[in-house]
C-alpha cells in the first residue's frame, strides 16, 4: 500500500472533511492512513459532555490524538475520558484530555477502539495489544462502542487471520493453563504459545506482562472454532484464566476504511 491522497491527509484540519463524500482515491493508501481515515470518522461520533472509552493500539492511537486536537481547538468541550490502558492514560494526559475511570462513571456514552479482526457478524478479536482486559471492561460499560479498523483486519470467521486469539491467564502455572487451553480447541489444530516480550535476562525470553500484572497465551486455530459463545464460556471455566480476547456483540458500528473509501456497518 502506499501514499494516502496527499490532498486529503496533508493536515489534520483537512481531515475534518466527511469522507463519505469524497471520492474514490487515485492512489494507494499505507495501512496506517487507512487506520487515520477510519479513526477520523469515527471521532465524528464525539460530542461535547461525553464520558468517553480512549482505545488502545495504533488505530485508536490516532482517535485519541483528534479528540486532543478537537479539545485544543475549543470544538469540542467537557469531554471526559476513561482510558483502557497505561499508554492510553500516558497519551491522553499528554493532549489535556480529563481522565477518570468506571468508579467515578460506571456507564459511558461511547468508546472508540480498534480490533484485530472483525468477523461477518461484528465479533471481534482484540488484545494482540496486551490490554483486553481493561479494553473489554470499559468497553462492556459504553452505550456505544464504535470499532475502527483498515480493510486488512475483515476476516470470515474469528481465528480466520491465523493470528494470535489472546487469553490473558494468571502467572501461577501458567503452562498447565496453556494445556488445558490448547486441549479445549484440539479439533481445531489449536496451538497455544506464551507471549514474550523483547527483554531478555541471561539470553532467556521474558514472558510479556500485562498492565494487570498477568501473562497472556496467544492461541492459532487451524479451523473455525465454531459457536463462539460456547467456546468463550469454555475459556472462562477454566481456573487461571482471566479474559479471553473474542469481543462477542459488544461493537455497535464498525468503520472500514479501505482503498476505495470508508464503509460503515451498524448493529
Amino acid at each position: 500500500m502506499a501514499v494516502a491522497y496527499k490532498q486529503l491527509i496533508s493536515t489534520a484540519e483537512k481531515m475534518e472533511t466527511s469522507l463519505a463524500s469524497l471520492s474514490p482515491p487515485s492512489v494507494i493508501l499505507t495501512q496506517d492512513e487507512l487506520k487515520k481515515i477510519a479513526a477520523y470518522k469515527a471521532v465524528e461520533f464525539v460530542e461535547s459532555g461525553m464520558v468517553l472509552g480512549l482505545g488502545t493500539g495504533s488505530t485508536a492511537c490516532h482517535a485519541v490524538d483528534r479528540i486532543g486536537e478537537l479539545l485544543r481547538q475549543g470544538k469540542l468541550k467537557n469531554v471526559i475520558g476513561v482510558p483502557t490502558s497505561k499508554k492510553t492514560h500516558e497519551q491522553a494526559l499528554s493532549l489535556g484530555i480529563p481522565l477518570s475511570d468506571l468508579d467515578s462513571h460506571p456507564v459511558l456514552d461511547l468508546a472508540i477502539d480498534g480490533a484485530d479482526e472483525v468477523d461477518t457478524e461484528m465479533n471481534l478479536v482484540k488484545g494482540r495489544g496486551g490490554s483486553l482486559l481493561r479494553e473489554k471492561m470499559v468497553e462492556g460499560a459504553c452505550k456505544k462502542f464504535v470499532v475502527i479498523v483498515d480493510e486488512s483486519k475483515l476476516v470470515p470467521y474469528i481465528g480466520g487471520s491465523g493470528l494470535a486469539m489472546p487469553v490473558e491467564v494468571v502467572p501461577f502455572c501458567w503452562k498447565f493453563t496453556a494445556k488445558r487451553l490448547k486441549d479445549l480447541f484440539e479439533d481445531c489444530g489449536c496451538v497455544a504459545k506464551l507471549r514474550t516480550c523483547c527483554e531478555k535476562i541471561n539470553k532467556k525470553e521474558q514472558p510479556f506482562v500485562t498492565d494487570n500484572g498477568n501473562y497472556i497465551v496467544d492461541l492459532y486455530f487451524k479451523k473455525d472454532i465454531g459457536d463462539l459463545k460456547i467456546a468463550s464460556d469454555s475459556i472462562l471455566r477454566l481456573a487461571g484464566v482471566v479474559e479471553h480476547g473474542m469481543f462477542l456483540d459488544m461493537a455497535t458500528t464498525v468503520i472500514v476504511a479501505g482503498e476505495l473509501g470508508v464503509t460503515i456497518k451498524n448493529k
